[in-house]
């Protein structure tokens, strides 16, 4: 059961799925049984944003930080993330989800790039959803990159120093055709957004769960948007100022 109400529902989630090595050191297993779970989760939970009707979701699935980790757990993510892609492409397809990449994921090997980049044209049409991958992503390198671009333009006459602003600013930015999160998830019971949107959060409501990403469910989604839908966004505003723009 969804009990959740329909007003009022984010138009954008972000989730830090975070906890599969636990996962596995809970059951006694390898790491690389953790990420497996872990990508049923995201299944599960994909399946379940575009049934609420969730219109963007974006998925920190590996950081600029992680390629630091043991060559064999890269390596096996990245035959995860290959295998993922190839046996759900056609569901993603046939439900109106359209894929979305962020990040250097262009430093991934050939053949996964090759794969993301034919998922994205297959889906490109879509747009009930857009699913956004965060790969080999990290948000001080996404604003450093921004900056470079913008004094690119700004040396060849493009831009205008006294033209910069937030708005221009963040067409520059991976995120430039999405909007910013209204909810981030972090799970595992870790209380930090670990270099993730760090530009595009500055508003976003904040959920953390003790659930190990591998055991959360739809239900443990609901509960992180119903919690959502009990808190008040105010933007800078006071609670009698939102109330009256509210009901304009």
């Amino acid at each position: 059961m969804r009990n959740l109400e329909d007003k009022n529902l984010p138009r954008h989630i972000a989730i830090i799925m975070d906890g599969n090595g636990r996962w596995a050191k809970k059951h006694a297993l390898g790491r690389v049984a953790g990420h497996r779970r872990g990508a049923e989760a995201v299944r599960r939970i994909v399946r379940a944003c575009r049934s609420i009707g969730i219109p963007y979701l974006t998925l920190f699935a590996f950081s600029s930080e992680n390629w630091q980790r043991p060559a064999r757990e890269v390596g096996a993510l990245m035959r995860l993330l290959s295998e993922y892609i190839q046996s759900e492409i056609e569901e993603i397809r046939s439900n109106g989800i359209r894929l979305n990449v962020i990040g250097e994921w262009q430093t991934l090997r050939e053949h996964i790039r090759q794969l993301l980049e034919d998922a994205m044209a297959k889906t490109a049409k879509n747009e009930d959803m857009i699913w956004t991958i965060a790969l080999s992503y990290g948000g001080r390198d996404e604003i450093v990159r921004a900056v470079k671009l913008i004094a690119e333009d700004v040396a060849q006459g493009f831009l205008r120093p006294e033209d910069i602003n937030q708005s221009v600013f963040h067409r520059y930015l991976y995120t430039s055709d999405l909007p910013d999160p209204d909810l981030l998830i972090r799970t595992s019971g870790e209380y930090r957004i670990s270099n993730f949107l760090l530009w595009q959060s500055a508003y976003t409501e904040f959920y953390f769960t003790d659930v190990l990403w591998p055991d959360f469910t739809e239900e443990d989604l609901n509960s992180a948007i119903r919690e959502y839908q009990r808190r008040e966004r105010r933007f800078g505003l006071t609670a009698e100022q939102v109330k009256r723009w509210e009901k304009l």
